[in-house]
């Protein structure tokens, strides 16, 4: 069963944080911190089936509301509070606050959209210890402002990073990813979800039911968690 943790951010504010723990036998030695993306929270239908089925697929998960959602605000916080919460999150997994599972394992950080991007901020600003980056439909840009790029960052990676993006998804599309992701130093990969939105959902028209689509998504993630974890 998952369990719960508190961790504080500020002397006046605190996020809660969910565990999801990889049965011992298939424990995979990498853990996941996930984010969630700017509309939700870490109650999040996506972020609970993709945290269950990783973690039966061996990884550990933890996954945390950032302040703002904490505190049942719509608006997200700005870009430095983001990030502030995310360092918190991952000092808080290293000293064991979430489990001892989780600080003995290698640890890869990711998210669901903006939880993604602002992971991928955090880790082009200081990556030390970070073993990966999982990013879950990357807002490359807001939906019909392509010109609106947010890759600024992504040069200053050095930890490899995997990549799931729909075909069809509105902030982004892997057409327009690809060309970014030539650029980059760091290693990389791109799992592209055919016929996919922004959250992999594929219309009934494509003729695969939506549960074997986020299976095959989560057995990528572990697949590439384990090979990462390996390294």
């Amino acid at each position: 069963m998952p369990t719960r943790a508190r961790i504080d951010i500020t002397p006046s504010d605190h996020v809660s944080a969910i565990v999801y723990a990889a049965a011992p036998e298939t424990r995979a030695g990498i853990a996941l911190l996930l984010a969630h993306g700017s509309g939700g929270n870490q109650m999040s239908p996506f972020l609970v089936d993709y945290a269950t089925g990783l973690a039966a697929r061996g990884i550990d998960v933890a996954t945390f509301n950032f302040v703002y959602s904490e505190q049942r605000r719509k608006l997200p916080d700005r870009n430095d509070k983001l990030e502030a919460c995310w360092r918190a999150v991952i000092a808080a997994a290293r000293s064991g606050e979430l489990s001892p599972e989780i600080a003995r394992a290698r640890l890869a950080i990711g998210g669901k959209s903006m939880g993604g991007r602002i992971a991928s901020q955090v880790a082009a600003s200081d990556g030390e210890g970070i073993a990966g980056l999982v990013a879950l439909g990357y807002p490359l840009h807001p939906p019909g402002r392509p010109e609106r790029l947010r890759t600024k960052h992504l040069p200053a990676l050095a930890v490899p990073m995997l990549i799931v993006q729909g075909e069809r998804d509105a902030f982004g599309t892997p057409d327009e990813l690809r060309p970014v992701l030539r650029t980059l130093k760091a290693k990389n990969e791109l799992f592209v979800v055919e016929s996919g939105d922004h959250s992999f959902k594929v219309p009934k028209s494509a003729g695969t039911p939506q549960a074997q689509i986020h299976a095959r998504v989560l057995d990528e993630i572990a697949r590439w968690l384990r090979a990462t974890g390996a390294a």
